[in-house]
């Protein structure tokens, strides 16, 4: 059984670099097979340069040449480069921050290469995933011996594409054991024929091992002490307060009306994956309402939170939805997005797995939710993927506001000015905005705060509610009622001197006293229903003569038919 799998709509790279003294003469290797079953070897070399480069340079031609072959397929990168895989994963976002500078504000190593990297990364849908080197993993070998064949012949050579081999020769399934940042333990072939062999050919004590190279252990030492120099760091940027602009990207500026290539998705590595309480606040924008006739997602925007805080990791990534009809005047009205923006932005089946594999697990929160999770499982179904709302808990934001706020308008536009929060301008809905603001407006709701939701949208958009306190003295405060009650107070005390001076009960010293206090109650109980019902029939005769007015009395329509 092989591990060179082809894989639909995915070009596999299996990458290595090699030196001769580091630094001293080196060479790369890149071994690609493309989704068709067919393989291409790719290799060269450098006079004077380092393992690393070696390692950056060979991942840097396996995607140009991926992209140059099939530059509709993703392509998945196999490295056996600790520095490149941590570069990718840990260290570039810290690097870009301080404008490609340590902490220590001296140039980062190998900076041109880096930014080449990140170019090609940002530019196309790469899945980066480490194995380790010379374990028998039949990819990460032909790699190893491309990358020294780059040693011997530095002019190097791009083979022609080889036809795939027959099916009953190929392709099995790669392990799941292959995952990123794991230890890949590959059986090969040969492996297991030492195995039925007699053990005292096995090589027990590893004399005949062929991995051992002093230089191995050389490049292993530069690449630790580079390791952690960069380590420092990521741990030094983080409490950096401002992001530095890069001169050579230039900066996004939000328009999605027109063609703009500045746009870089937000992609990142689901690091958290797996944490108690993890909460992804998530929304998408769409070509239409109808998931299953056609529409298609244009925007995916996701805002993580960790036991009800903010990680500050985000996704966001514009996709070609790759349709005939273009999107209607109606749809971009509210979210601002064109055909012509998302011409050159890649389709979903290119970042499906970044995006499935960011969001699995976790508890996913939107805003009339069913809507958002339809889009999002048909996709990852045209994308070969399972549907998420199988693999993820799904909190719909609406369906709370609806039990907080019945028979109220509960758009995230009234929510917002109903708990006054987020207050970001939405002209038009974008996906990572609404993210944002959404988070905010979750964390209101289920926050425990108390809010009585009376409110009326004023001619100032507005809207305007009264406090609770305000209501409860409104219910309270009744002047006719503490007139009555002080008088029953006076009458009592001037009878019963006893009486306790402040608000209490009248002290009793016997029956008497308490069958005239009982009489005294009764006689005003009697004499307020008395006022009331007077009252009564005065308002309801008064009531009587408006009614007998109003019916001799045309209405306004009626006065208005008259004049015609």
């Amino acid at each position: 059984m092989t591990t060179l799998t082809a894989k639909a709509n995915t070009t596999i790279a299996y990458t290595d670099g090699a030196c001769k003294g580091n630094p001293g003469l080196g060479g790369w290797g890149a071994y690609l097979i493309y989704a068709d079953g067919s393989t291409q070897e790719l290799y060269a070399g450098e006079a004077n340069t380092t393992n690393n480069r070696m390692e950056m340079t060979a991942t840097i031609e396996a995607i140009k040449q991926a992209v140059q072959h099939s530059p509709n397929d993703k392509i998945e990168l196999w490295t056996d480069s600790v520095y490149v895989r941590d570069g990718i994963t840990k260290w570039m976002d810290g690097w870009k921050k301080k404008g490609w500078k340590t902490a220590s504000k001296k140039p980062v190593k190998n900076q041109d290469l880096w930014q080449q990297i990140d170019a090609l990364n940002q530019a196309h849908a790469v899945d980066w995933h480490w194995i380790k080197g010379h374990a028998g993993h039949e990819g990460n070998e032909k790699a190893d011996e491309l990358a020294n064949q780059g040693v011997v012949d530095p002019k190097g050579n791009v083979s022609a594409i080889k036809k795939p081999l027959e099916s009953n020769q190929a392709i099995a399934d790669v392990p799941a054991n292959l995952a990123i940042n794991t230890v890949t333990n590959t059986t090969t072939s040969k492996t297991a024929d030492k195995a039925e062999n007699d053990w005292l050919d096995s090589d027990i004590l590893g004399f005949d091992a062929e991995d051992f190279d002093s230089e191995d252990l050389e490049e292993d030492l530069l690449e630790e002490e580079e390791m952690v120099e960069n380590a420092k760091e990521v741990a030094k940027v983080e409490e950096t307060e401002e992001v530095e602009e890069i001169g050579e990207l230039p900066v996004f500026d939000g328009d999605t009306s027109r063609a703009n290539p500045n746009f870089r998705p937000l992609l990142p590595m689901p690091k958290n994956k797996g944490r108690n309480n993890r909460q992804l606040i998530m929304d998408t924008e769409t070509t239409g309402f109808e998931y299953n006739n056609g529409d298609r997602i244009v925007e995916v925007g996701i805002v993580e939170m960790i036991g009800r805080k903010f990680t500050g990791e985000k996704l966001h990534v514009y996709i070609n939805p790759n349709r005939k009809e273009p999107m209607s005047e109606e749809v971009i009205r509210v979210h601002g997005i064109t055909d012509a923006f998302l011409a050159d932005k890649p389709t979903f089946d290119k970042v499906a797995k970044q995006v499935y594999d960011f969001m699995e697990g976790a508890e996913i929160i939107a805003h009339n939710a069913s809507f958002d999770m339809n889009f999002l499982d048909m996709e990852f179904t045209k994308a070969g993927l399972p549907r998420l709302s199988e693999h993820a808990k799904i909190t719909d934001s609406l369906a709370i506001a609806k039990s907080q706020y019945p028979g109220q308008r509960n758009t995230l536009d009234a929510l917002v000015r109903r708990l006054n929060v987020g207050k970001q301008d939405r002209t038009f809905h974008g996906a990572l905005l609404d993210s944002e603001i959404l988070a905010e407006v979750y964390l209101a709701m289920t926050g425990g705060q108390v809010l009585l939701a009376i409110d009326d949208d004023g001619d100032d958009g507005e809207v305007h509610h009264q406090t609770f306190s305000e209501l409860a003295s409104m219910l309270v405060v009744d002047n006719a009622d503490v007139s009555l009650h002080d008088k029953w107070f006076d009458d009592i005390h001037e009878k019963f001197p006893a009486v306790e001076e402040v608000w209490g009960e009248p002290v009793i010293d016997s029956p008497a006293e308490e069958a005239v206090i009982q009489e005294t109650v009764t006689q005003e109980t009697v004499m307020q229903k008395t006022s009331t019902n007077e009252e009564t029939a005065d308002t309801e005769s008064t009531n009587s003569d408006l009614a007998m007015v109003n019916a001799e009395t045309p209405s306004p329509s009626e006065q208005q038919n008259s004049l015609f």
